[in-house]
């Protein structure tokens, strides 16, 4: 469990994905560029490979990301946040806002 304070820290923002590739030598890697609202887009790295053979079906896609995250390096590349997708037994998949938003907008 965490406190209502600790949740309040997360910094979920809708990112729209810019585009999408493999990672190169990396079996379950694909490197995401999104628009976060922010000047530059972000850079982000996502263990999804498996679930995805055409990473180019995540273009367009609006999703959350943990924004607030601090970057870390993946295989010498640079990873700035965490898209959040719902995963079960079997699945993993986006979570899309109903319709388009503005990239930037918080998750609440």
């Amino acid at each position: 469990m965490i406190t209502f304070d600790e949740f309040k820290k997360a910094e979920i923002k809708i990112g729209t994905i810019l585009s999408a590739e493999k990672v190169p030598d990396a079996d379950k890697l694909i490197k995401l560029v999104v628009n976060l609202g922010e000047d530059v887009p972000r850079q982000i790295l996502s263990g999804i490979a498996e679930h995805y053979s055409d990473p180019s079906v995540l273009v367009g896609k609006q999703v959350p990301i943990l924004a607030n995250l601090p970057t870390r390096t993946i295989r010498g590349l640079e990873s700035q946040g965490m898209v959040l997708y719902a995963v079960g037994e079997g699945f993993l998949t986006t979570v899309e806002p109903s319709r388009e938003i503005p990239p930037g907008t918080m998750v609440q």
